[in-house]
């Protein structure tokens, strides 16, 4: 089916509280504006293309974007806020997770990329938690399955109504011949902790577990009866709020970003991206500040989103996804960089001298998600360090993020190094982009840290910071080709590859998840079992049963 699926639509994915369509976002006067609280009510018309009536609060790509919205408007906008609740204006039904209809009629690039996302906004609202200080509580009125149950087991705390009917649940295994998400998997043996015979039984049940077994086998952690669940949410909220550690500051705005369109690329203020789909290229450019920018949380907080560290790093996430749904067809991106190396390596020396200030402190998970969203992009990404180029301190983690690196060995060309390569943006493995270079040389991290001065293109190559180190005759023939023969390579098989090499060292919760999810999910979503003519996906809702090819693999 997904071959023969219809384009998708330009995704978008700017949008604010007053354009929601499907959560609405308040702060309930009983707990003194220290909660806030998302109430998910989607309605059956609210799909971003036709052809899917999103019912019984399933949901599509943008009901979660309206979610990463939300909590990025919580981390920045809402200070105050020390709890979150997530709650469903539906009766008898938090959420049904994915429409599948919605994906039973996408591509197939569309459906992981649509699983990616899902992954990384409940992964940045686990670091809501544990980063911020802002806990969050699933509060089940009703039936929670597949997504609508990731969901839930993303935030701290799940309470779940005992009413009789209400459930959670898994059910992609036995519906859809599908995983649920793989991060619903993971979450339950890593987070939750769930015995594996449990966990098997759970994922092999459509219709799910109630109230007390599923208390009793942990999925949830606490399931009051309908009266009671009100009180018993609201004592949750209340302790959450009384140990939150989140740190005061000026509240800073999230002002549309606004970037400028042309059938070849898109431009914002810091970021640009130019297309050569012909080529099935593309460049990224990120201009470092060319003024002064804050040196105090206070100047930071006057400057706002137009500071540059908060809104090169917005755009430069935007880009990222601009890339992965809305130009599937681009295989190598070119990484440049221009401007000030000084001022950049000043906005480092301000995020390191001020990092326990709760502002700075969200400035920083800011730049850490959109670089671990390069991380997962399933692009090749060449790191191109020549005249002009400012791939210092913050900036030098594009070059370490991408999948090979060339410098210009020629004088004058150089790189810098700060206290933001020593570990301030860790990847999904917990380890710092240096110590996932030089796993086996850790002495190396230490030696290349203590490098004083910008970094020529010698001592860069010799000390392992850069791959290739072309003179000026060889640099245009050397890069060209490098890009012509990567984009003539099996996509499948460069992003099986890049995702396999990108995160060595330890195993995390995170790193199982996109793992899984770039090799299982990948293949599954492919296979005739699931998409076929007689796959489960494909059947779905329809009086046939599906056909599955017994053969295990």
């Amino acid at each position: 089916m997904a071959e023969n699926a219809p384009p998708h639509p330009r995704v978008v994915f700017e949008t604010s509280p007053d354009q929601y369509r499907h959560w609405t976002l308040d702060f309930p006067a009983e707990h003194g504006g220290k909660v806030a609280r998302l109430l998910l009510d989607i309605p059956e018309d609210g799909g971003l293309r036709p052809g899917y009536p999103l019912k019984m609060n399933s949901y599509d790509l943008g009901v979660d974007i309206e979610l990463a919205d939300a909590v990025s408007r919580l981390r920045f906008e809402h200070p105050e806020v020390k709890a979150l609740v997530f709650e469903s204006k539906k009766d008898r039904i938090f959420c049904s997770g994915a429409n599948i209809y919605m994906l039973g009629t996408s591509t197939h690039a569309f459906k992981v990329n649509f699983c990616k996302y899902t992954n990384e906004t409940r992964l940045g609202l686990e670091e809501l938690s544990e980063f911020s200080g802002v806990s969050s509580l699933a509060a089940l009125n009703g039936t929670a399955s597949g997504g609508g149950y990731e969901l839930a087991i993303a935030c701290d705390e799940i309470v779940l109504q005992e009413d009789g009917s209400s459930a959670v649940s898994l059910p992609e295994a036995p519906l859809l011949g599908v995983l649920p998400g793989t991060g619903g998997l993971t979450r339950l043996v890593d987070k939750r902790k769930i015995r594996r015979d449990l966990a098997d039984v759970f994922s092999t049940l459509a219709e799910g577990v109630r109230g007390k077994r599923a208390l009793e086998w942990r999925l949830v952690d606490e399931a009051p009866s309908k009266a009671a669940f009100a009180k018993s949410v609201s004592a949750r909220l209340a302790k959450m709020t009384e140990r939150s550690k989140r740190k005061s500051f000026k509240a800073l705005k999230l002002n549309p970003l606004s970037p400028e369109r042309t059938e070849n690329g898109i431009a914002w203020k810091y970021v640009t991206l130019a297309l050569d789909r012909a080529a099935r290229s593309a460049t990224l450019t990120v201009r470092a500040p060319i003024e002064r920018e804050p040196s105090t949380p206070d100047e930071l907080a006057s400057r706002g989103d137009k500071a540059w560290i908060v809104q090169a790093f917005r755009e430069l996430d935007q880009a990222l996804l601009e890339l992965r749904f809305n130009e599937p067809l681009i295989g190598v991106v070119g990484l440049h960089t221009t401007g000030s190396a000084e001022n950049v390596l000043a906005v480092d020396a301000m995020l390191e001298a001020h990092k326990d200030d709760g502002l700075v402190n969200e400035v920083r998970l800011h730049v850490r998600r959109a670089l671990k969203r390069l991380d997962m992009t399933a692009k090749s990404f060449f790191a191109l360090i020549d005249e002009g180029s400012v791939f210092a301190g913050t900036l030098f983690e594009l070059t370490l993020a991408a999948d090979r690196s060339y410098m210009l060995d020629q004088d004058g060309i150089t790189i810098a190094l700060s206290a933001s390569n020593r570990g301030a943006f860790p990847m999904g493995n917990g380890l710092s982009r240096l110590e996932s270079r030089f796993l086996g040389e850790p002495e190396r991290v230490a030696r290349v840290l203590s490098l004083e001065g910008p970094i020529d293109t010698a001592t860069a190559q010799k000390e392992g910071l850069v791959t290739f180190a072309p003179d000026d005759i060889d640099w245009e023939d050397e890069v060209r080709i490098a890009f012509e023969e990567r984009a003539s390579m099996s996509p499948d098989a460069m992003t099986g590859m890049e995702a396999s090499l990108r995160y060595g060292g330890p195993e995390t919760m995170e790193t199982k998840i996109f793992g899984r999810l770039t090799a299982w999910q990948n293949w599954i979503f492919q296979r005739p079992n699931a998409v076929g003519a007689r796959g489960a996906l494909t059947l779905y809702g329809k009086p046939e049963r599906p056909e599955y090819d017994f053969n295990r693999t």
